[in-house]
């Protein structure tokens, strides 16, 4: 799946990488709208999921947004800074158009808070492995797998682990752990050095089989 993040200018999540990116897309003209047209221009060859704060959403309009995204051809969005006791309304508009809901579990979420996140979640559930914004990590935390079991006994859907995620040893290291592993500043890391980030893809990708 491709994860396509909607840049905003006051990111809870991002990390320096992914704040400077961020930052330069807006100051280029980067808009939710355009982000649904680079969308549209790449569905068909993987699933498309957005990433986004929600504040992006609610200024373009949850009920549009959902609608105009599902016509792009988007997947589902993962909703990095929405509590899921607020998110009925954009949540309804998202379900409405057959988007799936993906939030948040972190690692100190209690046991009754995962089950919460992992009720409101669709399509599969992001496990943020470690206390922190997103970015390259030398190691993967002590406990990945503890955690990501303690998610998986709380639901079905297939579970993400992501942030500090950057290396085809990180990604062997979950095989068998997690159904799937997010990477993003790594790659963004390499477009910024002026670096293809297609190598590096095709390395992480031939770690997952």
């Amino acid at each position: 799946a491709l994860e396509l993040g909607i840049p905003f200018s006051d990111p809870l999540a991002d990390g320096p990488v992914i704040q400077r990116a961020g930052q330069a897309a807006l100051e280029s003209g980067a808009t939710v709208a355009g982000c649904l047209e680079i969308a549209a221009s790449v569905s068909g060859k993987a699933p498309i999921v957005f990433m986004s704060d929600v504040n992006p959403i609610l200024s373009y309009g949850p009920e549009r947004f959902a609608a105009d995204a599902a016509a792009a051809g988007v997947a589902g969005v993962i909703l990095t800074d929405l509590p899921p006791e607020e998110s009925e309304s954009v949540v309804a508009a998202l379900h409405e158009q057959g988007l799936a809901t993906i939030f948040l579990v972190a690692p100190t979420s209690s046991e009754e808070r995962i089950r919460l996140i992992c009720d409101a979640s669709s399509g599969f559930v992001y496990c943020v492995t470690l206390t922190g914004v997103t970015g390259v990590r030398a190691e993967l935390p002590e406990g990945i797998g503890e955690l990501l079991d303690r998610v998986k006994a709380a639901t079905s859907l297939p579970v993400a682990a992501g942030f500090g995620i950057a290396t085809p040893e990180h990604i062997t290291a979950l095989r068998g752990v997690a159904d799937a592993a997010a990477v993003g500043s790594a790659v963004v890391k390499e477009v910024e050095a002026g670096r293809d980030p297609a190598r590096l893809v095709e390395e992480l990708l031939t770690a997952c089989r």
